[in-house]
């Protein structure tokens, strides 16, 4: 028996209110829409991960969602220009990531990511 994917499932009382942030903000695709569930992918294919933890890393809050980007610093823009603050970061950590947590339309906290890249605010 192998696991084949594991799927995360955000409650939305109304699923199409996430389109800008997980559409347009970091460009997931659309593959599912029933109207009464929108699923994004992204183009990446990846091995399924679940995470346990007690924090979110150094002191913070832990997100309900971690999403790695390849290019960090267009969706900061992409932030900035919907209005869309940050609660933590970007902040360059430890164990090699940099990353900002933001927020969902549906209050989720939200982990945004990139590996083994130092860059500026």
């Amino acid at each position: 028996m192998a696991v084949k994917r594991i799927v995360a499932n955000i409650l939305a009382p109304d699923p199409q209110t996430g389109r800008r942030f997980y559409g347009e903000i970091l460009g997931l695709e659309i593959v599912m829409d029933q109207g009464w569930i929108l699923t994004f992918a992204g183009e990446a294919l990846q091995r399924s991960q679940l995470s346990l933890a007690s924090e979110g890393g150094g002191g913070t809050a832990l997100p309900a969602l971690s999403i790695e980007v390849d290019d960090l610093k267009v969706v900061l823009d992409r932030l900035a220009a919907a209005g869309i603050r940050p609660e933590y970061g970007p902040a360059d950590e430890p164990w090699g990531v940099r990353r900002v947590f933001v927020r969902d339309p549906f209050g989720q906290l939200i982990n945004i990511l990139q590996h083994g890249t130092v860059m500026e605010d």
